[in-house]
């Protein structure tokens, strides 16, 4: 009997979306308009936070939120290399320089001893700024990763920040649904934020999607207000605002802008999907239990944990494949895609790529991670049987058969 080929990710995507887009379509007002404008306060309302402002993508969010908080040519941002190329494109957007730090190697996420050794020993205070040494440049935010919806530590980030004047930027890409709490009580979602501003994605690849789209999510009125400026080409009024009113209204362009909008089309989709949020995270915990149970029993292979303080939203399954394995990662990832099981390789690094060649930095666990990690498959509709089968063909891997 021939089994079936198991994706390495599959968005759950229903007839609710089908109907909300065709409502949309028929209503004439597919751009940006009423559904964004729910879309952003349900979604802000979720997640806890004053203002939510819908955007093209996360890039877009990223590069809108950097460029607020005073990200600009001549400045570095400190962040991860251990991240989609996105993050790092963001900061060179806004003409400024990333400074990378080095990864935590049990939850990918950026290394609160790096980052401190970066602000306490290799910058130092001039004239009311942070200054990185060895450049000269001073340092105008920090951008920590919640890489595959594994919540980073950002209290801790964001206190380190703070003593040093910084604004921080969540790259929160991955990680919508997760909580993280301080006293295992309490517990609030990411994208409150606890940094200045959190930064969403809606590429199919995330929990939920509008087939492409971000979100800003901030407790800043004037950050939320220079947001809805610049996303959509600096226009002083949009085009809700002239449509709803009664009067003969004139927009004005103080600023260069972008176009970043999202369309109703896609927000009518992102409200079906958030109404979907509650039951596609408890499906992947439910599937992370299972994946974890399968694989015990291989000793070669480091499955990932959580935190006590946090619940991710397993947005991805990392596997480490550990040196003592008998098998190499291409190795296992080609016998897999053999057995028509899709994998994909853990998180680039930025650093190892042709457009960030001119900066070398020390960065041993984000380099690691990058060679022994794959992503196995992981979605909604990953049934216990395909679990199974995946484990076995891990299982084979290791006896060479």
């Amino acid at each position: 009997m021939n089994e079936k080929d198991i994706p390495v990710a599959k968005p759950y995507l229903g007839p609710e979306e089908c109907l909300a887009a065709g409502e949309v379509i028929r209503s004439g007002w597919v751009t940006q308009g009423p559904r964004v404008a729910e879309f952003e306060r349900r979604f802000a309302g979720y997640v806890g936070s004053e203002f939510a402002c819908a955007v093209s993508s996360c890039t877009t969010a990223l590069h809108l939120a950097l460029l607020t908080v005073g990200a600009s040519a001549g400045t570095h941002v400190i962040t991860v290399s251990h991240s989609f190329i996105a993050t790092a494109n963001a900061v060179r957007y806004c003409g400024a320089e990333p400074l990378f730090v080095d990864i935590d190697p049990d939850t990918y996420n950026i290394s609160v001893p790096a980052l401190r050794t970066c602000l306490e020993n290799n910058c130092h205070m001039h004239e009311d700024r942070l200054v990185y040494g060895p450049t000269g440049r001073p340092v105008s935010a920090v951008l920590p990763v919640h890489q595959m919806g594994m919540p980073c530590e950002i209290r801790k980030i964001v206190e380190m920040a703070r003593k040093h004047g910084l604004p921080v930027v969540e790259d929160a890409a991955c990680a919508i649904g997760c909580e993280i709490t301080g006293d295992g009580k309490t517990w609030e979602r990411i994208g409150a934020p606890h940094g200045d501003i959190a930064c969403f994605s809606f590429h199919p690849r995330k929990v939920i999607t509008t087939g492409d789209g971000g979100m800003l999510t901030t407790n800043s009125a004037d950050y939320d207000r220079n947001f809805r400026l610049l996303r959509q080409h600096g226009m002083s009024i949009s085009d809700r605002q002239r449509h709803e009113s009664g009067k003969i209204l004139f927009e004005s362009y103080p600023v260069v802008g972008f176009n970043y909008r999202m369309t109703d089309i896609q927000a009518a989709m992102g409200i079906e999907q958030l109404n979907k949020l509650p039951f596609i995270i408890k499906e992947r915990r439910r599937i992370e239990n299972r994946y974890r149970q399968a694989l015990a029993p291989v000793q070669w292979l480091r499955t990932p944990s959580e935190p006590a303080w946090c619940r991710t939203n397993w947005q991805s399954y990392p596997v480490r494949i550990l040196e003592n394995a008998p098998v190499t990662r291409d190795a296992l990832m080609q016998l897999m895609l053999d057995h028509r099981i899709a994998t994909r390789p853990g998180i680039m690094n930025a650093h190892s790529e042709g457009a960030y060649a001119d900066i070398a930095p020390v960065l041993p666990e984000s380099e690691n991670a990058r060679d022994r990690v794959i992503l196995l498959p992981f979605f909604v509709g990953l049934t216990d049987g395909d679990i199974r089968r995946i484990a076995e063909t891990v299982q084979k891997a290791g006896t060479g058969a």
